[in-house]
This record gives C-alpha cells, structure tokens and sequence, in this order.
C-alpha cells in the first residue's frame, strides 16, 4: 500500500490520496462543470425535454457530448434505436480512457474498480493522469472523492439549466453550443503545459486533426474521432517513448 502525506499550512499532515484531497482535486474542473451542464440542461429543455428526462439522462448517462447530441436528436425526432446506437458510438472514448487507468487499480476487485469506471469522465481522467505524473500509484479513495464531486455537480448543473431553460430560447445565440469543445481544448492545454513536451504534443495534436479529416471523408463523424483518437494516441506513445 502507497500512502503520499504531505503537511497543509498549519503543519497538519494530509493524505494525498484521501477522498478529501480527491474532492480538493476536482475543484479547478468545476467551473467546467457548472458551465458546461448549465449549458446541456438549456439545450434539453428546448429541444422538448423535461426536467424529469433531463435528471434521468444525467444520472444514467453522464456524458456531456452524449446528452448534446441526444438533445439535438430528440429535437428532431430521431428513432429510439438510432439514438441508443449514436450514444454507444460516442462514448467508446471510455473504453481508451478506462483502459489507460486500469494499470494503477489492478489490485481492486472487479466489482472495485468497476465502480471507479463508471464515473469516469474526459475531465476526472485528466486530473488522475496529471496526478500520477512522476508517480505510479492512484488511491481508491482520492479516485471516488474526484469522480463523485464532479458526478454531483454535473448533476446540479443540468437541473439547474433545465430549470433555467425556459427562458432562453437559443442556446447558440449565447454560445452555449460550444461550452462543451471550449472545455476540453481548456483541459487539452492544460495537460500539454503540465507535461513541457510542447513539439512532441503539438506533432501528434495535427496528426489527430489530419487523421479525423480525412477519416470523416469515408467515415461517420462520430466513427472518425474513434479512429483518429485510437491512432493519435497509439503514435503518441511512439514519439513519447521515442529518444
């Protein structure tokens, strides 16, 4: 068992890897949160939604780009099956991000980890792989601590638009539309700055750019950023690991 203390300003020792320190942790992303599912609960609330699906979809799905994207097909009036379908397509990012995690909780049971899994987020994903820089140990405590204050944030957010959202009839108009993307290029710049591989990082960002539009020629949009991230990432590790 790792166990990383650290000493706070009033000399009291503080466990790095506490569900404390983890709700600490995901501080800095929850203006990411409040604005970005401000802007999902607006969204499902003119596309027809009402607080009650809007509350379930957030529960349930908790996915961001998922919920923009069934907003907009509940809007118009895309088939159940098409739906379930697109939002399946669009959270595969989750397997990769699930996948490059699940080296730090291998000693956690299955029913553990699964746990941790499940509320994983593009966000709480940065924060550990920031976290476990220099280091090569995630506590399970921390991990719940990050992932539950982000979940119920999300959730406070969407309610909170949903309930709002009545009187703002054009999301776009406001920008809201785009709070989701404004988001991840913030995490994205951060991650870079943190790491100082600014060539390295800059080479495989065009790569993914190229990869995904030219995939988007023969592909679905959805199915191009699968690909495109796939093969960014796995030359990523190549130039990383590259001297």
């Amino acid at each position: 068992m790792h166990e990383h203390i650290h000493r706070n300003r009033h000399g009291a020792e503080v466990r790095e890897d506490s569900f404390l320190q983890g709700v600490k942790d995901c501080v800095p992303t929850l203006l990411g949160y409040l604005s970005i599912g401000f802007a999902a609960g607006v969204v499902g609330h003119t596309s027809g939604l009402s607080i009650v699906e809007i509350t379930f979809m957030s529960l349930l799905i908790y996915a961001g780009s998922a919920q923009f994207i069934l907003a907009g097909m509940v809007a118009s009036h895309g088939s159940a099956a098409a739906m379930m379908l697109t939002v399946f397509i669009v959270n595969l990012r989750h397997l990769l991000l699930s996948a490059a995690l699940s080296p730090y909780f291998r000693h956690l049971t299955p029913l553990k980890a699964m746990l941790i899994g499940s509320l994983l987020t593009d966000e709480t994903f940065g924060v550990a792989m920031n976290k476990v820089a220099g280091r090569n140990h995630i506590g399970e405590q921390w991990m719940h601590g990050l992932n539950v204050t982000a979940y119920l944030h999300w959730l406070a957010a969407t309610l909170a638009g949903a309930f709002l959202g009545q009187w703002i009839t054009n999301p776009a108009k406001l920008g809201l539309d785009f709070a989701l993307a404004s988001m991840f290029i913030g995490l994205l710049v951060l991650q870079m700055a943190s790491r100082r591989k600014w060539v390295k990082d800059l080479a495989v960002a065009v790569c993914a750019v190229v990869i995904v539009v030219g995939a988007s020629i023969a592909l679905s949009g959805s199915v191009a950023v699968i690909v495109a991230t796939v093969a960014a990432a796995t030359l990523g590790m190549a130039v990383d690991k590259w001297k």
